[in-house]
């Protein structure tokens, strides 16, 4: 579950366009948005895990540097996401309101267009032990419906949050957010490292 809150709240393109359709087009665009992000995440999630299953021995023989990986990689996330303006991500917004199914497929292939989001994930697998020898088929199942559920409930509480103090909500908002975000994951990141060193 935290990895699936780790992986979506950081507020990049995908994460402005959820706050801009809720704001302009109503709470459950901007929620249908975040599925639409949680499905691209998912396909990236399961394309990691598979792909670091088949180097298991690897993964298994130098846990200690991909812990070490994974910390410096979140670390490094969470400077990024606190020195970043989300606000230039902000697009001038259509009249339009398009069908829920058009909103969805808009952020599904946004989010597929930052490959990218695989260290991010190799960094999260690595520092959480996500792949661990012998783990059945429904364990993995569990995991990855973790993971979803985690980044949906991140998009649930950011469209609440958002319609709820849409009157006050501006521009300046976005950036505090992503400050506070990036303090998170940064504080999170140093805490692990700090464990696996």
């Amino acid at each position: 579950i935290i990895i699936g809150v780790v992986v979506s709240a950081p507020l990049g393109p995908v994460g402005v366009l959820c706050i801009q359709r809720t704001l302009n087009k109503g709470r459950w665009y901007g929620f249908i948005t975040g599925i639409g992000a949680t499905i691209s995440d998912i396909f990236y999630a399961l394309l990691t895990g598979y792909g670091m299953s088949f180097v298991f021995d690897y993964v298994n023989k130098n846990i200690f540097y991909l812990q070490l990986f994974g910390s410096i990689m979140l670390m490094i996330f969470g400077i990024y996401t606190f020195r970043s303006n989300p606000v230039q991500s902000i697009r001038p917004t259509s009249a339009k309101k398009g069908t829920y199914l058009h909103n969805l497929i808009t952020a599904f292939f946004v989010t597929l267009s930052n490959p990218l989001i695989i260290f991010l994930f190799i960094g999260l697998f690595a520092r959480f032990a996500f792949i661990s020898e012998g783990i059945l088929l429904f364990e993995a199942f569990i995991g990855y419906v973790a993971i979803a559920v985690g980044a949906l409930a991140w998009w649930f509480g950011i469209t609440y949050f958002v319609n709820k103090v849409r009157k006050r909500f501006d521009v300046r908002g976005i950036w505090i957010l992503n400050r506070v975000i990036g303090s998170i994951v940064t504080i999170v990141s140093l805490v692990g490292l700090i464990f696996t060193l």
